[in-house]
């Protein structure tokens, strides 16, 4: 049995198209066979950067010069011949570029573009030249074939487009899609609608949401997906042979001797017996029917006929009931009509009118923000912000009044996204960075950057601190219960903080470990940090931190947060740095609860999430400082915070601090407690809904930070910038994350 691959399309219909796409698709799957062995099957979407019917016309031109060029010419192989085939219909854009409209503008490239691909068995051929994008999905991991040209759209002096070569396989996706259709969809969102549905119900899904999207212009999408069709080759069906036989012609006997005498005499005495029950049957028949005829008879019964008076009068009667049974049953119904209790309709009508009337009002308060050339929201943010405020609450009452949610929910879409424009709502996009396999299973529940810059992370349900290698994709215990180390034996880990060169481990005896890295793979040495006093700290300390004090010596302040002491104990270091031998010194000017600090963080002022609020202590008081509140009390709860992290020198920069009820990180000004903006996550990513530890990526130069965090399974990035929909890098498509034990704890 010989298998070959069966070619699925996914294309969006005409008919189901914008009217005001320029795009050409053309389709051609050759039903003869030696053109189909040589030259396979050509797919290509023509994209077309303005709208309008010369620019139509012009895509229109480029497909079918390529689809006659490459089937017409046989001087060379596919790739030759598809170089070929665009040159040609490039020349021709050029020759026809006043009738058409494309005048070219200096500094810049045309606006057609072109993505097509070629099918020959398992050999498949690419090329892209300008705003044309081509994806190719194998084994749920998205790529995004390259375009050295993709600046020189057509019609171009001297254009040199490039075809890739690469082999399908069975399950392997190819998209040839308009650049601008990916602007409104995100890569993800094209990834996994072709992993999940059919080509062609994939297209019309992401057209669909394209055009939900406010997209307009260029829509061309198609879609081939590699499916295996096995092949039977089926010989000549066999034919039993006879041998010859010498007596034909002649009557059939048998080869036993006297068998067919004794077969014929069976036969007629068969025939006889036939005949004899057949003689019987008659003669019985006969005798029951003359027993029937000597049984006594009875008289019929004599007719009576009624009188047609009579009948008459019968049919008068019945027409007077079934008329008395109408005229009582319309009577009752009328009296249910007439006397039931029936509620009055004009309450109804005036409710309903109430609730139009306010549907009208929002949407008149949300025209004057926002429509064609008016953006009150850049222009004029306070009466923007009474119009949408009053469009809600007009919303709210059209709701109670009986307007069905389906009809004011897309007016208070538009009024919470430009109240979040208002209140400096950022969507940014995430990313994942590492992802911990399954088996076995983690429970990260810490992060801290180490100090060579790598991430570390604490694994509850492994009792393990691991250095994560984003390069690699690995993982690297460097702590474990139950190991030794400095003539000790490692216990649950329970707290981790950075302190120079060193990375330091609270483990779940109190005792304080230092790990020093070797090498940049996982190596490093552990010793055992005497901290005086450190027995003392029992099993409800909220948090740990440190302050380098000299970076040329590496030495550094030790702080625990201790509800038992009511306190944030300082340790000084030894003079040495081996570690803290002096007594602590307590860092509040006066003892008060620290039992619900959720986090801590210190940048020579001492920051801690304390119930929900955040408090600066400078100089053991807090005073002087009081986080700003974004506003937004309209939209979402008062923010109530449990981390915070910076990645800027105190009092510079940004405080960024995570509301979990909201799923929201807030940025404050460190200097004052102004507030600047705050960020979620697109595409209603659940992310920030736990965090379980996280540090900043300080921006370079005035370039944006990047928040780096934990949830419970894997290591996750974002970049406090607006998020903008395009072709990116997909991660995580295929497990290669791996922990991994280190040669020495």
């Amino acid at each position: 049995m010989a298998v070959r691959l069966q070619m699925k399309l996914g294309v969006v219909a005409e008919g189901d198209r914008l009217p005001d796409s320029p795009d050409s698709i053309v389709v051609v799957e050759p039903t003869v066979g030696s053109v189909a062995r040589s030259k396979g099957q050509l797919y290509v979407v023509v994209t077309g950067l303005r709208q309008g019917p010369r620019m139509a016309d012009a895509t229109r031109l480029v497909a079918e010069t390529i689809r006659s060029e490459y089937y017409y010419d046989e001087s060379a192989g596919i790739k030759g011949c598809l170089v070929k085939a665009i040159a040609a219909a490039n020349k021709r854009l050029l020759h026809a570029r006043d009738k058409l409209g494309l005048a070219a503008v200096p500094g810049a490239g045309g606006p057609v573009g072109v993505a097509l691909a070629v099918v020959r068995g398992s050999e498949l051929y690419v090329a892209t030249v300008g705003p044309a994008e081509a994806y190719l999905v194998r084994g749920a991991q998205l790529s995004t074939l390259p375009d050295p040209h993709r600046e020189r759209g057509m019609p171009a002096a001297d254009l040199e487009p490039d075809v890739w070569r690469g082999e399908m396989s069975v399950g392997d996706q190819l998209v040839l899609v308009s650049p601008n259709v990916m602007s409104r969809l995100a890569v993800d969102e094209l990834k996994d609608a072709l992993v999940t549905l059919h080509p062609q119900s994939a297209m019309e899904h992401l057209h669909h949401r394209f055009v939900a999207a406010d997209g307009s212009g260029s829509d061309g999408l198609l879609a081939i997906e590699a499916t295996e069709v096995a092949v039977l080759r089926s010989g000549p069906a066999l034919v039993p042979v006879r041998p010859s036989e010498p007596l034909a012609g002649g009557p059939d006997r048998s080869p036993i001797p006297l068998a067919d005498t004794v077969s014929g005499g069976v036969a007629a005495a068969q025939a006889g017996a036939e005949r004899a029950r057949a003689i019987a049957r008659g003669l019985l028949g006969r005798l029951v029917a003359r027993l029937q005829d000597l049984l006594p008879e009875r008289a019929p019964a004599a007719r009576r006929v009624t009188p047609f008076s009579a009948r008459r009068e019968t049919q008068r009667r019945a027409a007077m009931a079934s008329l008395a049974f109408i005229v009582v049953l319309g009577g009752l119904g009328l009296g249910v009509f007439l006397f039931a209790g029936r509620e009055p309709t004009g309450p109804v009508i005036a409710s309903l009118t109430t609730g139009q009337r306010a549907l009208e009002a929002a949407r008149t308060a949300l025209d004057r923000v926002s429509g064609p050339g008016i953006d009150l929201v850049a222009d004029d943010p306070e009466t923007a912000l009474e119009l949408l405020g009053q469009a809600l609450e007009d919303l709210a009452a059209a709701e109670a009044a009986g307007i069905a949610r389906a009809t004011t929910d897309p007016l208070r879409e538009r009024a919470v996204a430009g109240l979040d424009r208002l209140y400096g709502v950022v969507d940014v996009g995430a990313a994942s960075t590492f992802t911990f396999p399954d088996d076995p299973a983690v429970d990260l529940a810490a992060l801290i950057r180490g100090p060579d810059g790598a991430p570390y992370v604490l694994d509850r349900a492994g009792a393990a601190v691991f250095r994560i290698d984003l390069a690699e994709r690995t993982a690297v215990a460097i702590f474990r219960e139950g190991a030794k180390a400095a003539g000790a034996v490692e216990a649950a880990p329970r707290f981790i903080t950075v302190g120079g060169p060193d990375l330091l481990i609270v483990d779940a005896s109190n005792a304080v470990w230092r790990w020093r890295p070797a090498d940049a793979h996982g190596t490093g040495t552990t010793t055992l940090v005497r901290v005086q006093g450190a027995a003392e700290w029992g099993d409800d300390i909220r948090a740990v931190g440190t302050f380098l004090r000299d970076a040329d010596t590496g030495l550094y302040n030790f702080y625990v947060v201790d509800p038992s002491a009511q306190q944030i104990l300082a340790y000084a270091p030894a003079a040495d740095g081996s570690g803290f031998p002096a007594a602590p010194s307590g860092r509040l000017a006066t003892a008060r609860p620290v039992d619900a600090v959720t986090d801590l963080f210190i940048d020579g002022d001492i920051w801690v999430a304390d119930g929900g609020t955040i408090v600066r202590f400078a100089g053991g008081k807090a005073e002087g400082w009081t986080a700003a509140e974004p506003g937004d009390v309209a939209l979402r709860p008062a923010p109530s915070y449990r981390r915070i992290t910076s990645g800027g020198a105190r009092r510079e920069g940004r405080l960024y601090a995570w509301d979990p009820v909201s799923e929201r990180v807030i940025a404050l000004r460190k200097s004052d407690g102004s507030f600047i903006e705050q960020y979620r996550l697109t595409d209603g990513a659940t992310d920030w809904s736990d965090i379980r530890g996280w540090y900043v990526e300080a921006g370079i130069d005035d370039g944006p930070d990047a928040l780096v965090w934990i949830t419970a399974q894997g290591l996750r990035r974002a970049l406090l910038e607006a998020a903008v929909s395009g072709p990116v890098e997909s991660p995580d498509l295929s497990p290669g994350a791996s922990p991994a034990d280190s040669g020495a704890p």
